[in-house]
């Protein structure tokens, strides 16, 4: 108990004196894959049945998996569905064609097959008028369970009894291409997975079973509308340290800060940039990179970030550096990627 209370003594000795504080923004970043400019329109195309020559290799895994034949094509059917879906409700394109009537083949079995040949891709696009070709190469949903004992049973003569417990679990994967047959580069290969587990009694399980198509083929849905987001840029929290201490202005910006109130906070923190104390000077201009950031002006964080390491030798200002010039990097595909969302 003394070892805990010295540890707990500690850990708030060093809170209370430490030089900064954990503050967290909103940023927005580029999209994983980046689209060409010239790319308007695209087809969705399903490519998951197995060959006539891996038929049977196909059909054993099905078995081995208990996925049947028509739960593999609706799920197939439905991640088409949502990727087409989602795609559209995107300004990225101005048409999505989702192309059911072709009978496209690959290896099949749970493999995520080698990528088809240029000349059917530019033929599918080409006779459907489209830029891009999305496909999904592989839908999968292998379901394994097992049944074992538990204790908790009924109680028979006072004597607990053991009864049936079974647990099942399917892991739905789904593999993607983005062909863009303009300059014959695959743009994107990916995999998406996620796992439906279930456990319970064996009339549980027996009524689980009746919905679990259903299950599969809402999985399959979510998966085609979470490829699409592989176009599209998203927010992610990102944490950043501000100093609290080095003059009566900082105590006074510090609480400012904590209510939000940044503008205040910076008026404060910039009278500060001139302390005659280099390592108060230095710490305001960090503050003011800083806030600089929270107001979207990457270009004037850099420079203030640049002052405080290089005049006043701020060490975290350096790290803080190299962070905005990946953040302005990434700006710059953003912009391009923005850009050609807003024009289709």
């Amino acid at each position: 108990m003394k070892n805990l209370c010295t540890v707990l003594c500690t850990a708030l000795l060093f809170a209370s004196c430490s030089s900064t504080n954990l503050m967290s923004l909103s940023v927005t970043q580029p999209a994983p894959v980046s689209l060409p400019p010239y790319a308007k329109t695209a087809a969705v195309v399903n490519r998951t049945r197995a060959t006539d020559e891996t038929r049977t290799i196909d059909a054993i895994h099905k078995a081995m998996s208990l996925e049947s034949t028509n739960l593999q094509k609706d799920g197939a059917k439905a991640s088409m569905t949502g990727l087409a879906d989602e795609l559209m409700k995107n300004n990225r394109f101005s048409l999505v064609k989702p192309l059911t009537n072709l009978d496209l083949r690959s290896f099949g079995a749970g493999v995520f097959p080698s990528a088809m040949s240029w000349d059917t891709v530019e033929k599918i696009c080409k006779s459907n008028n489209t830029d891009l070709l999305f496909s999904l190469e592989l839908f999968d949903a292998e379901t394994k369970g097992a049944v074992g004992p538990t204790a908790l049973g009924t109680v028979v003569g006072g004597v607990p009894g053991l009864t049936q417990q079974v647990n099942m679990t399917t892991i739905v994967k789904t593999g993607w291409r983005i062909y863009d047959p303009s300059s014959r580069n695959i743009l994107d290969e990916y995999i998406l997975s996620r796992d439906l587990s279930f456990r319970g009694s064996p009339v549980a399980a027996a009524s689980a079973i009746m919905t679990h198509k259903e299950e599969v083929i809402k999985v399959g849905n979510q998966a085609g509308q979470a490829y699409a987001y592989r176009i599209m840029p998203y927010s992610v929290r990102v944490s950043r340290f501000y100093y609290v201490r080095g003059s009566s202005n900082f105590t006074v910006a510090t609480r400012m800060a904590r209510t939000g109130n940044w503008d205040g906070a910076a008026k404060l923190w910039q009278q500060e940039t001139t302390n005659p104390s280099r390592k108060v000077a230095g710490r305001a201009c960090y503050n003011m990179a800083i806030i600089s950031e929270i107001n979207g002006d990457l270009s004037g964080a850099m420079t203030w970030a640049q002052k405080a390491y290089e005049m006043y030798n701020n060490r975290l200002a350096l790290s803080y550096v190299n962070v905005l010039k990946n953040r302005q990097a990434n700006d710059a595909v953003l912009k391009e990627q923005t850009d050609l969302s807003s024009n289709p």
